[in-house]
């Protein structure tokens, strides 16, 4: 399957990568794209999360129901976004129109990709180990990792977001990490013209 971009986790940065490009679904320059999302790469840190100073959440609100409320979200508002799970990625591979994004049960090619996976070690993805460098804003005694990046910009067509593009993990900041890669991958696709979606009461 070939995707304009393929978003690799399905915690709250990639998660909200995904909603914010789907949202843009009605403009013309995001009307023909193919977008993918790879839920499950390994367990999120939502699973066991309870969030009590999130603007929007109500008190007391649940990781693990945030996991299966957003995938009921994106469902419903945005059905054209294809949302895969039970796959784990092994390797992300340069070629020379995008990447080949290879599961344990498929390859995938995408002109775009988007790493959204939480800090934690192992990192198992092959193809991607010349950009792991130690975690900048987390206590050095954790021994997390990130993808050195530039404003969330590994190399061409090659981005990440939350924890793994240094990022403090921190549900806000890591919806908000996840929404700029959407609006940069939007401002791409839009000749380069500054670009954010908002939907407002008519």
């Amino acid at each position: 399957m070939n995707f304009d971009t393929l978003i690799i986790g399905g915690g709250v940065s990639g998660m909200q990568c995904a909603l914010v490009l789907a949202s843009a679904k009605n403009k013309a320059f995001a009307a023909d794209k193919n977008i993918g999302i790879i839920l499950h790469q390994k367990a999120s840190h939502l699973q066991n999360a309870l969030f009590n100073n999130v603007l929007g959440l109500s008190p007391n609100k649940l990781g693990s129901d945030i996991l299966i409320e957003g995938k009921a979200q994106l469902a419903t508002l945005y059905p054209h976004i294809s949302q895969i799970e039970n796959e784990k990625v092994l390797i992300v591979e340069e070629i020379s129109h995008g990447f080949k994004i290879t599961t344990n049960k498929e390859t995938y090619f995408s002109k775009i990709v988007v790493v959204a996976l939480n800090y934690s070690k192992p990192f198992t993805i092959k193809g991607l180990d010349a950009f792991l460098i130690p975690h900048k804003k987390s206590n050095p005694e954790k021994d997390r990792i990130q993808l050195k990046n530039e404003n969330h910009l590994i190399k061409n067509g090659l981005y990440c977001c939350g924890t793994i593009a240094g990022w403090r993990s921190q549900f806000a900041i890591a919806a908000g990490s996840g929404a700029s890669v959407a609006t940069d991958i939007l401002t791409l696709w839009n000749d380069g013209n500054h670009t954010k979606v908002h939907d407002k009461i008519s």
